[in-house]
């Protein structure tokens, strides 16, 4: 049975991922962390075996952080001082938190990815094939939306996509971001042609699919060899 600690678990994302791991025989809810590190004692999110400061990462096996950069930075100084493996899916880190996470991989294993639905990560995968069959003739830009308290803009996913894409065509690829409502996540890459249009969509219609992605990450992970993955290595 994997000892899970959970960074974050009064958010939407952290709170989800602990109820779903609540009722998988396959963990232990070991440790629960507020966004900041501080106990989340007296939190109506369960009966955990032990809610504790960061220091209580001693205890568990993997640790899913999904927070806010400030958070996260301090995360990773106690998964490298415990040995401890990451499951890491916080957005809006800065290249100065990104080179943090790279070096903090050459002591732990870490998945770090900026989304972990299956789905999403299929379409990582396929972009690169599209771009260079459709070529330089059509023009590539992408639009995303979430709900209104996300914080970062655009999205962790949007930088990605947008990354895969310019490795491909060597151009930048605009990106528009949407703040409403209650949107989980929607994601469309638009190539648009003399003539002709093709629109590539991911809507998540529940934060489930981050939650078991991040769940079936932390099943992964463990034992792995301390190094940088992605869910594309998580999906092999």
């Amino acid at each position: 049975m994997i000892k899970l600690g959970v960074a974050g678990v009064c958010g939407k994302m952290g709170r989800r991922i602990f109820e779903l791991a609540s009722f998988d025989k396959d963990f232990e809810l070991a440790l629960a962390l507020e966004k900041k590190g501080t106990p989340a004692i007296g939190k109506d999110i369960g009966k955990l075996k032990i809610s504790s400061t960061q220091d209580g990462l001693f205890l568990v096996d993997v640790l899913v952080d999904f927070t806010v950069p400030e958070a996260t930075e301090a995360n990773l100084d106690y998964v490298a001082k415990y040995k401890k493996a990451l499951v890491l899916g916080t957005t809006g880190l800065s290249e100065a938190q990104i080179k943090k996470v790279e070096e903090v991989s050459g002591v732990v294993p870490v998945v770090f990815t900026p989304n972990m639905a299956i789905g999403v990560n299929v379409l990582f995968s396929i972009l690169p094939d599209i771009a260079k069959r459709l070529g330089p003739d059509y023009s590539i830009e992408i639009v995303e939306a979430h709900h209104k308290t996300k914080k970062d803009a655009p999205s962790g996913t949007a930088k990605k996509l947008a990354a895969i894409l310019n490795e491909v065509s060597k151009k930048a690829v605009p990106t528009h971001s949407v703040r409403l409502g209650d949107i989980v996540g929607d994601h469309t890459v638009i190539f648009c042609g003399n003539s002709e249009r093709i629109e590539i969509k991911h809507q998540a219609h529940s934060r489930d699919l981050f939650a078991l992605g991040a769940l079936k990450a932390a099943k992964w992970v463990l034992g792995k060899p301390a190094g940088l993955y992605s869910m594309q290595d998580v999906l092999k």
